[in-house]
């Protein structure tokens, strides 16, 4: 009887859900003020238990994970675990005003979600006005155990995350833009884990140093989490080869340069010369530009440093280093639009046994989004004037002409509740209104719409989504990131889209498959996506400033007829705007 009832459980057991094999990861990150000097410039910012950049989190494919976030800062925060599906846990995804209230002064939340089918490099950050300037850090999912990796097993894996300095405070920065219609100002420094490098006046002693033994491979997890600027990065002396990007692994390549946009995360392979080379190498990264606004023109450096044969070590080392010659590495010219496209042509899923490209076939809906910059009236009284374009107009951007107006309420809770009448419109455009030639004359009317609109998909809906740049206020790269999903990138190319010719040319066999993708300045690329995951996702431009002027929506995938194609509902202490 005993042996009956132990093969019952056991039979139940193995029809758990596979996150049940995982484990229960519990973290607490405080939000709160600290001191940090950068370029001799010491400002108190918003940093995460302290830190800057925050602690690194580390779970396994399959684990429950919860992390008390505790604010205690002036600022309302909320957290965003970037690239994460959340299924069905739509309430831990963090934007502010979308899936919640903010966390007030004083108060705390517990995310609390499950991470099911991914493994790789992603990352959190703030989600709510520039506050992830500097609340962010890395967020490290391994494969199950006993599950390898599918290339050799690195010596040793280096989180290096790209972030952007800012003497003055960021909040200051927006709110005065917002304010003035004009850009906001520029970042002082690129920064390396928190760190601007020997290039910067001040900032000799704030080098990331990365030190490698010969002989060996490292897996360099690369995050861009920059505010406002798409990136090359480059090793001198030294080729990488790409295994993964967003959390996916890749074909894997070779390369001496890559680029990351704000939000996208690419792991590398670096092999380090066989024996000790008498010399150290500059990591540096620097951006890639498209825009026609001001960016912040400078160069962020690394130093990787070999350690010294034994015979070398001891009291002298640390000097003999210093005196090593240092080679630097060529980085691609600052608008190198066509690196950038071969870059990311070469971006392949792995499509594998284990790791197949699930890429929908059959699309039941179609759209066409524009993305771009436009103006909004100069809102100002006693007939001041404005820095946008023009002296009567302030900067805006937009979807499809619709500059997207933040809500006051949580959308996801309205939708939840039943109570969204007044809070959103679910009449989301499939195109535009009104078409025109995206990429060549910019149309006289520059002037978007506002509004708080939803795309309403039903519950496992396969979609297609063009997303076009205009030539509105110049052409530009926007890195576009859909929350609560993984997409196909199945085209790309320049100019307007021809939906009777480009599809023709859809990759629909290894596309690769990301979380956040550069539209093509003066371009378009297509995306396909299956909405299995009910609740509202936000989609974005990972361009802090373009979000803040209205380059964003939101998808609102209804619950399935399942029970486990339903919403959870919301856990007891989800904050209350």
């Amino acid at each position: 009887m005993a042996l009956q009832l132990l093969l019952a459980v056991f039979s139940c057991v193995l029809l758990l859900p596979q996150p049940a094999f995982g484990i229960t990861r519990h973290y607490t990150l405080e939000i709160k003020m600290q001191n940090v000097t950068r370029l001799c410039h010491t400002k108190s910012l918003v940093s995460v238990n302290g830190q800057f950049p925050g602690p690194k989190l580390i779970a396994r494919e399959g684990d429950q994970v919860l992390i008390k976030v505790v604010n205690q800062v002036p600022n309302n925060i909320s957290l965003h675990w970037h690239g994460i599906r959340q299924l069905r846990s739509g309430w831990a995804d963090g934007p502010a005003y979308i899936t919640q209230c903010p966390i007030q002064t004083g108060q705390s939340y517990v995310y609390n979600y499950t991470i099911v089918g991914q493994r790789g490099t992603l990352w959190y950050h703030a989600h709510i006005s520039w506050l992830r300037s500097t609340v962010y850090g890395p967020l490290i999912i391994l494969p199950k155990r006993g599950v390898p990796y599918p290339f050799a097993k690195p010596h040793k894996e280096v989180p290096m995350i790209f972030g952007e300095w800012f003497n003055a405070d960021t909040e200051a920065i927006i709110r005065q833009a917002t304010q003035t219609g004009g850009g906001p100002n520029v970042s002082d420094a690129y920064t390396i884990n928190g760190l601007p490098g020997p290039l910067y006046n001040c900032s000799a002693k704030d080098t990331f140093r990365l030190r490698v033994k010969p002989g060996k491979t490292y897996l360099l997890r690369l995050i861009n989490a920059a505010l406002n600027d798409e990136l090359f990065f480059s090793i001198a002396n030294h080729t990488v080869t790409v295994v993964e990007a967003d959390a996916i692994y890749v074909k894997p390549f070779e390369t001496e340069t890559i680029l990351i946009a704000p939000g996208q995360t690419t792991n590398v392979l670096l092999k380090t010369k066989s024996s000790y080379p008498s010399a150290s190498f500059f990591m540096t990264a620097r951006p890639y530009v498209t825009g026609q606004g001001t960016f912040d023109n400078s160069t962020v450096a690394g130093i990787l440093e070999y350690e010294p044969p034994k015979q070398t070590k001891g009291a002298h080392s640390r000097t003999s280093i210093k005196n090593l010659q240092l080679f630097k590495p060529i980085l691609p010219a600052l608008n190198d639009t066509n690196f950038a496209t071969k870059f990311s042509n070469k971006l392949r899923s792995l499509n594998s046994k284990n790791f197949p490209a699930n890429v929908p076939l059959n699309v039941d809906r179609k759209f066409f989004f524009t993305v771009g910059l436009g103006t909004n009236p100069c809102n100002h009284k006693n007939n001041q004037t404005c820095q946008g374009p023009t002296n009567t107009t302030m900067f805006a951007a937009s979807i499809s002409n619709i500059s997207f107006t933040m809500p006051t309420k949580a959308l996801l809770q309205s939708h939840y509740s039943g109570q969204s009448h007044g809070v959103y419109s679910p009449k989301f455009p499939w195109s535009p209104i009104v078409p025109f030639n995206y990429t060549g004359t910019p149309p006289n009317n520059t002037m978007v719409s506002n509004g708080t609109n939803l795309m309403v998909l039903p519950y496992n809906t396969s979609v297609e989504l063009v997303m076009q740049d205009t030539s509105i206020l110049g052409a530009e790269s926007h890195p576009l990131h859909l929350h609560g999903f993984n997409f196909f990138v199945v085209g790309q190319g320049f100019g307007n889209f021809d939906p009777n010719k480009d599809p023709r040319n859809f990759n629909l066999v290894d596309p690769i498959e990301r979380n956040t993708v550069g539209v093509p300045s003066g371009g378009w690329a297509a995306i396909r996506f299956l909405a299995d995951n009910p609740g509202v996702w936000f989609m974005h431009c990972h361009l802090e400033v373009h979000t803040s002027w209205g380059l964003r929506m939101a998808w609102l995938v209804l619950d399935g007829d399942k029970p486990d194609q339903k919403l959870l509902p919301p856990p007891a202490d989800l904050p209350k705007c």
